[in-house]
This record gives structure tokens, C-alpha cells and sequence, in this order.
């Protein structure tokens, strides 16, 4: 990968910085709601859904634990194969707990869909999602997500967390890039 400026690489803006802090305050404001006197525990998966756990518990009003999980799913290219590997395991038992996952985006499903159910065998008390993006076109797997954000089209996103090749996270709002970055790099 070439260094350059990451913002020469992106197409165009999809979701602003303003937007993505508006969704956040609005989900925040009824998880806060939905969850006051439940002390719950707010997970996500590393590394993408980082930014969005950490704007979103700030806006939380409510005392709230923190954990982090790593996932991994096998898989040929691009594909998934379905079988999700634990990389890094929660440090709190769930075990009669309200858990909130905090994802950064919604792609097939199947990942999200097997840790809901691995977070209720755990004998988790209850167990809902807040995504902040969703890219429905993409679902294999139905996944309840009671907290939604917006819903994207089918194009390549980075930025807030989100990564090609583990760059461009750093980037403040959520943007498409540019093709040729990531089919260059096959030739």
C-alpha cells in the first residue's frame, strides 16, 4: 500500500461526521432510557465497532461496563465461511447480565447472528444491538437489531472505525473508496 494522504483515496462522503454523532446521541438516548437501572454491559467486537463504542458511551447517561471481543471468520477471498473463531474472549461473565453489542456495520449477519447466540448459551439476561450501519443488500443471516442506524448501500466503506488492509479507521466520517484502491492491489 502506497503512503499517501487517506483522504485522496475516497470517493465521496456517505454518512458526515454530524450525521454519524446525531444517529449516536439519538440511540444513546434510548438505550439510556431502555437500560436505566439494568447496569448493562456494552460489547464490541475489535476493531471496527471501537470508534462507535467509544462515541456512544459517552453519550450514554447511564453507568454502563465495558468489554471487548475478537472475532474472526475463516473463509476463502472475501467470502465468510461461517465458522467464527473467538481470537480474544470477554473478561466478564455474562451470566445474568443485559448486554448491548455496539457494531460498527451490519454486513451478512452471520458473524453478529453467532455471537448473539453464543452471548445467550452464556446465560446472558438479555441481548440486543445497536448497529450503526447496515448494508441489508448484503444479509444472509437475519439478525433483530433493536437500536438501527442508517442503512447503506452496497459500496466499500471506511472511515469511523471501518478499515481496508487495517487503514483508513482514522478517517472522521464514513466514506466510500475509490475502486481502484483495493482492485488495484490485485494486479
Amino acid at each position: 500500500m502506497r503512503i499517501a494522504d487517506v483522504k485522496e483515496d475516497i470517493d465521496h462522503e456517505l454518512v458526515s461526521r454530524e450525521q454519524i454523532d446525531s444517529k449516536i446521541q439519538e440511540m444513546a438516548a434510548r438505550v439510556s432510557d431502555d437500560y436505566r437501572d439494568k447496569n448493562p454491559l456494552v460489547i464490541a467486537v475489535l476493531k471496527g465497532a471501537v470508534n462507535t463504542l467509544v462515541a456512544f458511551t459517552e453519550a450514554l447517561s447511564i453507568p454502563v461496563q465495558i468489554d471487548f471481543m475478537s472475532l474472526s471468520s475463516y473463509g476463502s477471498g472475501t467470502k465468510s465461511s461461517g465458522t467464527v473463531t473467538v481470537r480474544q474472549d470477554l473478561s466478564a461473565d455474562v451470566r445474568g447480565r443485559h448486554i448491548l453489542i455496539v457494531e460498527d456495520i451490519i454486513d451478512s449477519g452471520r458473524t453478529l447472528a453467532w455471537l448473539v447466540a453464543e452471548l445467550k448459551r452464556r446465560g446472558a439476561a438479555s441481548v440486543e444491538v445497536f448497529a450503526l450501519l447496515n448494508k441489508p443488500s448484503r444479509r444472509e443471516v437475519d439478525v433483530d437489531v433493536k437500536y438501527p442506524g442508517y442503512e447503506i448501500p452496497d459500496e466499500f466503506v471506511v472511515g469511523f472505525g471501518l478499515d481496508y488492509d487495517e487503514h483508513y479507521r482514522n478517517l472522521e466520517s464514513i466514506a466510500v473508496l475509490k475502486p481502484s484502491v483495493y482492485q488495484g492491489e490485485q494486479a
